[in-house]
C-alpha cells in the first residue's frame, strides 16, 4: 500500500502521540505502524468490520439518552490502540497511585476530624455545599478505613506532552468493563503484535478488586456475598454493569432486589433472603437510601445507610466520595498533599480558579475571554462556558452572574487535547482525532494498584475540543508496553472450589430476574401468537381468492382477543364534529402489526420482549442474545409511514423464524434451573390463554365449521402437518379440537400446556411453599371429559349449544391460567404471604 504518513494530518499547536516534532514516528509506535504498512486497506477494513460486528454480536452499548427512539446504541471502538511506552506508563501510574491515596485521605478527614477545612487548606463553601456532602454520613468509619475503593482519573495531554488531570471520579467510575472488552476485541485483531509488543495484561486490577472486596466484607466467617448493584437498563453504561457482573462473578442487582432488616442488607432471591456483605455500586449517593437521602429515589435501598452505619454492609465506594468530583477541588490538592503526605504532588492538575475566594475570583474575571466557566457543583444548571466563544454582552452576563455567586463558579484553562490515528475506512489511510485516556486505581493490601492501561476516548471528528462518548465519540484500547507480571494472568477466584462448594443451582437468584424470566417466556409466546395470527389474517387478505368467511371469522377472533384495532375506536370524530372515516382492513392490520400507537400491537409487543429480555441479559448466552439483536433490527427496519402487505407477511415469515430460535435456545442452552423453570411456565400460560382463547372466539362465528377457518386454526396451532399426516383430509372440526385440545402427544395442544404447568408446580411445590393454585389436574379432567360427540348432533340448535358449552369451558381454562400467573406473581415476585392471597377459582 501506499505510505500510510503520505497524507497524515499534522498540526503543530498540538502533541502527536505517533509523530515527535520532526515528523518521525516516535519508537512505541514503530512496530504497529510497520504492521499497518505490510496490511492492504481491504485487510484493515475486514479488520474494522470484523470489531463492528464483534460489538454488536457481544451486545456492547453505550446508552445514549437522547436518542428518540431507544438507547441502545453499539460501542464506537477504532481498530488502532493507543501505545504508552513502559517509562512514560511507569510515571503515570506513580500519580494516579498517589493521587488516589490523596483523596482517600480527604474523604476520610471530611468525614472525620475535619482539619483540613480547619487548617484552611480546604474551603467550607466548596465542600458544604456540594450537594454529594453527605451529613449522614460524618463520622462514618467504613471497614479498613477504605473510602476510594476504586479510583478513575481523565486526563489529557499539553503540546508540550505533560498529562494533565482534567477531572476525577470517585462517585461511582465507570469504563474499566468497557477498557476490558475493548482489549479483548482488539487483542484479536492484532494477535501477533500483540504477543510480540508484550502488551501489559489488565486482568490484575479486576483481581485485586476481587479481593480487596472479599477482604474488607464484614461478613463475620461466612462466606461474603458482594453484588453489584446497578440503576437498571436504562444508564448509560449498563452493558458494563451487566459485564462486570459476569467476569467478577457478582450477582446483578436492583434497588428493589434489596431489602434492609435489622440494620442488615438482605438479597431477596427465589428461595428467600441471603445475607450481603458488599456492595460495589454504581448508582449515585444521595439514590442509594431514600429514607435517609433523596426521598424521591425509586433506584435505591431503605435504610441502607443505617447498615453502612452499624458496620454490617461495605459499600463502594463509600457513601458520600461524590463530594471530591467538584472542578473547584483539585486546585487545592498540592497543598494538601504538602500537608498529609510531605511530597509534591505527580500528576498536576488544569490550573483552575474557584471563584469562591475573592482574590481569585477577580484573576478569573480578568481572564475571562481566556478561560472555560464551570459549575462548581454537578447539581447547577450550568452550561460550560467558553469565554472566547462570547459575545461582548454574553461575557458582561456571565461576569455579573458569577459576581452575584462567586463560589457557585470554577473558571479553567481549556487543554489542548493531543492527537492520536484513527483508521478511516472511508478513506482508506490514517486520519487523526483528539484523544484523552481515563485511568483506573484499585485498593489494594499495600496500596493503589493501578491497572496498566486504560480507556482512550476519541473525539467525534478530528476538529472538536472535548471528549464526549454521548455526542458521537469514540474509544481505543490502550496498550502499555512492557514486562508482563507473572501474577497478572490467569484471572482465578479468590478462594479455591473443592468437592464441598459444588453446586447445581444458582444461590443467588433475584426474585426480580425471575419475573422478567417470566414474562420474557410470555412475551416470546405472545409475539408469536400474534405473529401467526396477523400471518394468517394478511395472507388470506392479500389472496383474494381465499374464503371471505374464513377471513372475516380471523378478524373476529384478532379482535376479540384485543390485537386488531376497531374500524373506528369510539369516539374518534373530526374537528367539525363528524365522525372520521373508518379505517380499512388494511390499515387495521398494518397497524396491528407495526402501530406506534396501537399499545397491543405486535410492535409493541416486541419492544416489551426487548424490555424483558435486556433485564435478563446475564441469563441468555451469545447466541440467544444476538436472535433478539436481529429480531430487533428487523421490527426497526419497517419503522417507516407506508408499510406494503407484501413487505409485512415477508417480515412476519422472519419473525417467526428468529422467535422459534428464542424458543430453541431456551430449550437447549439454559440450564434447567428456577430462573429457566419460570420462564417456560410464562411460555406455557401465554400459549394455553392464546389457544383456548383463539379457538373459544372461532366457536362463536358462523365459520366454526368451515373448513378454510379451522385449516387457520391448524395454522395458528402450529399443528397443520400433523392434522394432515394423520388424516389425509380437509379439516373439519371434531379431529381439528382433538389435535388442538385434547392431544397430549401435540406439544401445542391444550392438555400439554395443563399437565407441563403442573408437572412445573409440582417441582416448585417440593423446594417452596406454595399457596393454593388452580387444580390443574382438575381442569384438564374436565377438559378431557367434554364429549365431542356432542358436535355430531343433528340439531342445529344443539350444535350452538354444544359449541357454546365448550367456549365457555374454553375461556374457563384461559381465565385458570391468568390467575395462575397473578397467584405466582404474588408468591415469588411481591413476596405475598400465601395467607394474604385470595384464591378464587
Amino acid at each position: 500500500m501506499p505510505h500510510l504518513l503520505a497524507d497524515y494530518p499534522r498540526n503543530a499547536a498540538v502533541y502527536h502521540e505517533l509523530l515527535d516534532a520532526q515528523g518521525k514516528v516516535r519508537p512505541h509506535w514503530e512496530a504497529l505502524l510497520a504492521h499497518l504498512q505490510r496490511c492492504s486497506p481491504a485487510q484493515l477494513d475486514q479488520r474494522q468490520a470484523l470489531l463492528a460486528r464483534q460489538i454488536l454480536e457481544n451486545g456492547v452499548t453505550y446508552n445514549v439518552y437522547a436518542d428518540p427512539d431507544g438507547t441502545d446504541r453499539p460501542w464506537e471502538l477504532d481498530l488502532l490502540p493507543n501505545i504508552i511506552p513502559a517509562e512514560e506508563w511507569q510515571q503515570l501510574a506513580a500519580g494516579v497511585a498517589q493521587r488516589a491515596s490523596l483523596l482517600n485521605a480527604v474523604l476520610a478527614d471530611i468525614y472525620g476530624p475535619q482539619r483540613l477545612l480547619a487548617e484552611g487548606l480546604l474551603p467550607a463553601d466548596l465542600v458544604y455545599g456540594h450537594h454529594n456532602y453527605l451529613w449522614p454520613c460524618q463520622g462514618l468509619q467504613p471497614p479498613g478505613g477504605t473510602w476510594l475503593h476504586v479510583y478513575a482519573v481523565d486526563l489529557a495531554r499539553s503540546a508540550d506532552g505533560r498529562w494533565w488531570v482534567t477531572a476525577d471520579r470517585t462517585q461511582a467510575p465507570s469504563g474499566a468493563g468497557y477498557a476490558l472488552e475493548n482489549r479483548q476485541l482488539v487483542s484479536r485483531a492484532f494477535p501477533e503484535l500483540y504477543r510480540d509488543l508484550r502488551v501489559q495484561y489488565l486482568v490484575g486490577y479486576f483481581r485485586t478488586l476481587q479481593e480487596t472486596l472479599a477482604r474488607q466484607a464484614p461478613a463475620g466467617g461466612e462466606t461474603p456475598l458482594v453484588v453489584l448493584l446497578t440503576p437498571g437498563r436504562f444508564n448509560e453504561t449498563y452493558f458494563e454493569h451487566l459485564y462486570l457482573a459476569r467476569q467478577l462473578g457478582y450477582p446483578l442487582v436492583e434497588g428493589s432486589d434489596l431489602t434492609v432488616r435489622d440494620a442488615t442488607v438482605y438479597l431477596k432471591t427465589l428461595g428467600g433472603l441471603k445475607r450481603v456483605h458488599a456492595l460495589l455500586r454504581r448508582l449515585d449517593d444521595d439514590f442509594c437510601d431514600p429514607l435517609e437521602l433523596r426521598s424521591d429515589s425509586a433506584l435505591g435501598v431503605p435504610g441502607l445507610l443505617e447498615a453502612v452505619r452499624q458496620g454490617r454492609v461495605l459499600v463502594a465506594n463509600a457513601l458520600g466520595s461524590g463530594v471530591l468530583e467538584s472542578p473547584g477541588l483539585p486546585g487545592f490538592l498540592p497543598g494538601i498533599c504538602e500537608r498529609l503526605f510531605g511530597e509534591e504532588l505527580l500528576l498536576p492538575s488544569i490550573a483552575s480558579w474557584w471563584c469562591g475566594e475573592p482574590p481569585v475570583c477577580e484573576e478569573a474575571l480578568d481572564k475571562l475571554d481566556q478561560l472555560l466557566f464551570r459549575g462548581a457543583f454537578p447539581s447547577q444548571q450550568f452550561v460550560p462556558q467558553f469565554g472566547p466563544d462570547l459575545k461582548p454582552a454574553q461575557r458582561a452576563a456571565l461576569a455579573e452572574r458569577i459576581r452575584q455567586r462567586p463560589y457557585a463558579y470554577v473558571g479553567q484553562e481549556r487543554p489542548l487535547l493531543s492527537h492520536a490515528p484513527v483508521w478511516e475506512a472511508a478513506d482508506g489511510g490514517l486520519g487523526t482525532r483528539p484523544i484523552g485516556m481515563r485511568l483506573f486505581a484499585v485498593a489494594g493490601p499495600d496500596g493503589y494498584r493501578v491497572m496498566p492501561g486504560g480507556l482512550t476516548r476519541v473525539a467525534a471528528s478530528a476538529g472538536a475540543t472535548t471528549l464526549s462518548m454521548q455526542r458521537g465519540g469514540a474509544s481505543k484500547d490502550t496498550w502499555v508496553l512492557g514486562a508482563r507480571h507473572a501474577s497478572s494472568e490467569p484471572w482465578q477466584w479468590v478462594r479455591s472450589l473443592g468437592v464441598a462448594d459444588v453446586v447445581r443451582s444458582d444461590p443467588y437468584l433475584p426474585s426480580r430476574l425471575v419475573e422478567n424470566l417470566f414474562w420474557f417466556g410470555r412475551y416470546c409466546d405472545r409475539c408469536e401468537g400474534s405473529a401467526r395470527l396477523l400471518r394468517i389474517m394478511l395472507a388470506r387478505y392479500v389472496d383474494d381468492g381465499d374464503d371471505p368467511a374464513a377471513l372475516q371469522a380471523a378478524v373476529s377472533v384478532a379482535q376479540g382477543l384485543g390485537l386488531l384495532p376497531d374500524a373506528r375506536p369510539p369516539g374518534e370524530d373530526g374537528d367539525d364534529g363528524e365522525a372520521e372515516e373508518e379505517l380499512s382492513l388494511e390499515q387495521r392490520l398494518v397497524q396491528a402489526v407495526v402501530g406506534k400507537d396501537w399499545p397491543f400491537s405486535l410492535r409493541a409487543n416486541l419492544q416489551r420482549l426487548q424490555w424483558a429480555a435486556a433485564s435478563v441479559r446475564g441469563k441468555l448466552s451469545r447466541e440467544n442474545w444476538q436472535a433478539l439483536v436481529e429480531l430487533h433490527k428487523e421490527a426497526q427496519a419497517l419503522d417507516r409511514e407506508e408499510v406494503d402487505p407484501g413487505d409485512l407477511l415477508e417480515f412476519l415469515d422472519r419473525l417467526l423464524m428468529s422467535l422459534a430460535a428464542l424458543s430453541g435456545f431456551a430449550l437447549d442452552d439454559m440450564t434447567r434451573d428456577d430462573g429457566w423453570r419460570f420462564l417456560v411456565i410464562g411460555r406455557r400460560i401465554e400459549r394455553l390463554q392464546f389457544l383456548v382463547e383463539s379457538i373459544a372466539g372461532l366457536l362463536a362465528t358462523p365459520a366454526a365449521r368451515d373448513p378454510a377457518a379451522l385449516g387457520w386454526l391448524l395454522e395458528l396451532g402450529n399443528s397443520s402437518i400433523t392434522y394432515r399426516t394423520r388424516y389425509l383430509a380437509s379439516a373439519q372440526l371434531i379431529p381439528v379440537l382433538d389435535l388442538l385440545l385434547l392431544d397430549g402427544q401435540n406439544p401445542h395442544a391444550a392438555v400439554f400446556q395443563l399437565r407441563q404447568l403442573h408437572r412445573s408446580l409440582e417441582i416448585l411445590g417440593e423446594r417452596f411453599e406454595l399457596a393454593t393454585l388452580p387444580d390443574l389436574a382438575g381442569i384438564d379432567a374436565r377438559l378431557n371429559a367434554w364429549d365431542l360427540a356432542r358436535l355430531e348432533a343433528a340439531c342445529s340448535d344443539a350444535d350452538a349449544a354444544a359449541l357454546g358449552d365448550l367456549a365457555a369451558l374454553l375461556q374457563s381454562v384461559a381465565s385458570a391460567a391468568g390467575q395462575l400467573s397473578d397467584q405466582l406473581g404474588l408468591r415469588f415476585f411481591v413476596h405475598v404471604d400465601a395467607s394474604q392471597q385470595t384464591q378464587s377459582l
